[in-house]
């Protein structure tokens, strides 16, 4: 008999098994994430030239929120007046 397996537990067992690719730890998010951030807002890949970033990014929220917050001040310094 075969289980199927709902979108929860896919995403849990994703979460589980952690990104398939390089992941970087929170120190080196935190030491990329300027760098990170201007290369997004620049349409450059930023994946490109942080491996690793957007997998730590999808699996730590305290450094996801950081990257929002960010994301969003310097979105809010640049914006046309």
């Amino acid at each position: 008999m075969s289980e199927r397996r709902t979108p929860d537990d896919l995403e849990l067992l994703r979460n589980l098994l952690g990104p398939e690719g390089p992941e970087l730890s929170c120190e080196q998010c935190f030491a990329e994430l300027d760098r990170y951030v201007e290369l997004e807002l620049s349409e450059a890949d930023p994946d490109l030239a942080v491996p690793g970033m957007r997998a730590h990014l999808e699996g730590c929220g305290a450094c996801a929120e950081d990257h929002r917050s960010l994301r969003a001040l310097v979105e809010a310094e640049t914006a046309p007046e």
